[in-house]
């Protein structure tokens, strides 16, 4: 396997989104230091690209037969790429969409109360928690749809069986809601009971059979947008704070497994509608990705810490 050190360098080399975030994550560098970083990330490459493609009406040019998709999906990829709210091309950008996009679909209510699918709301949810906007109403819809399982589906009713994709947003969702505002017993309940949901079925297997459920949730590639991967279901539970068992074990050989001989891992072909953002990140299917690199390193330092902590 690759250097550490070589690899983290690498990384460095990367987006001001990337660079901040190992220097958090994997660096556990000074919050100075960290701040100055991650300050860029309004004014240069991707975040900055973005910002750059909004129109005067606060889209980033939704067709409308999507409804607001690719909006939705910027929105997202901001909060992942962690643009400080406090910037003010951001702020700018935010307020543009609160003030101006209304769902034309549900007689023009204001673009953060949400649309009708938990995979969507879970990320509108999740984006105007962490860009400050008043998600209240939405917040209250996804507490009200979540199902017996512990999770939620966009095709419930009359579904009344999870998915892991509509699950994984709704708790990003949730998180980001009591990153903000604070924990709430309500709030901390239902992302309890969604954390159940995916360990009791081992981050990827059927609680019934016990196989694995889809084998495209070992592969990874950003962005995410709605998918569910195993990569992407540890590094919630990293953020989340909780501590690793033996419900995660197979989830994290997934990852081990998918990293390359020279230390770092690749992009995955992407899926249906993860081409809908409009600017370009890592394309080049099988080559190393930083994003990727930068998700499985800090999921597998969570993973070796809660083992220590257990021994």
């Amino acid at each position: 396997m690759g250097d550490r050190t070589d690899i983290i360098a690498w990384l460095l080399g990367g987006d001001p989104s990337i660079r901040w975030q190992v220097m958090r994550d994997l660096l556990h560098a000074p919050e100075t230091a960290i701040a100055s970083e991650r300050r860029r990330v309004s004014s240069e490459g991707w975040g900055a690209q973005l910002l750059a493609l909004q129109t005067p009406d606060g889209h980033w040019n939704d067709e409308t037969e999507h409804g607001w998709m690719t909006t939705t999906d910027v929105l997202q990829v901001l909060r992942e790429l962690s643009a400080d709210p406090d910037d003010a091309p951001v702020a700018a950008a935010v307020d543009l969409v609160k003030e101006r996009i209304r769902w034309f679909q549900l007689e023009g209510q204001p673009f953060f109360d949400g649309e009708t699918e938990a995979c969507i709301n879970g990320r509108i949810l999740a984006a105007g928690a962490y860009f400050s906007a008043d998600v209240e109403r939405l917040l209250a819809r996804l507490l009200s749809e979540q199902l017996g399982d512990g999770g939620w589906n966009c095709e419930a009713p009359p579904s009344t069986r999870s998915s892991f994709h509509s699950t994984i947003c709704v708790l990003e969702g949730l998180l980001a809601y009591e990153e903000a505002q604070g924990p709430t017993p309500t709030v901390t309940t239902a992302r309890e009971r969604g954390h159940a949901y995916l360990l009791d079925r081992h981050m990827l297997r059927s609680l019934r059979s016990g196989e694995v459920i889809d084998s495209r949730w070992t592969e990874f590639s950003f962005p995410v947008v709605w998918y569910y991967d195993v990569l992407r279901g540890l590094d919630y539970l990293r953020s989340a704070g909780l501590t690793p068992d033996e419900r995660v074990a197979d989830a994290i050989a997934a990852v081990t497994q998918r990293r390359m001989a020279d230390g770092r891992w690749p992009q995955a072909a992407p899926r249906r509608d993860q081409d809908r953002i409009p600017i370009t990140f890592e394309t080049e299917i099988g080559a190393p990705s930083r994003w990727n690199t930068l998700r499985a390193l800090r999921v597998l330092d969570w993973y070796a810490a809660g083992e220590r902590e257990a021994a």
